[in-house]
């Protein structure tokens, strides 16, 4: 398995708002038909005025991130109604190999 991670910044509270319902309401969900897609989440705190938000998603192999992201997996895929609303975020996204996991 191989963990995807990615963050982004909002100014405000509504822009928070808004980029969270659009991640979890439709970039999410379209992951869900995706070969090799296993999970997603999205994280939130609030640091220097701003809400940060990271983004991992769970991925059975390379080849499935690529499906999702092109061959260039380093490379971020930020949609446009992310942009409008982001006021930083990073151009690419890292990827971890999953070595251990503990669930209750």
């Amino acid at each position: 398995m191989i963990a995807r991670i990615w963050r982004g910044r909002t100014a405000t509270a509504a822009n928070a708002g808004v980029y969270s319902r659009h991640v979890t309401g439709t970039v999410f969900p379209s992951l869900k038909g995706l070969a090799g897609h296993r999970a997603a989440w999205l994280l939130r705190r609030e640091v220097d005025g701003q809400t940060e938000f990271l983004a991992m998603t769970l991925w059975e192999s390379r080849q499935a991130i690529e499906a999702f992201a092109g061959r260039d997996i380093a490379k971020a895929i930020v949609e446009p109604e992310a942009r409008a609303v982001l006021s930083e975020f990073d151009d690419f996204a890292n990827h971890y190999e999953v070595v251990f996991t503990l669930s209750s």
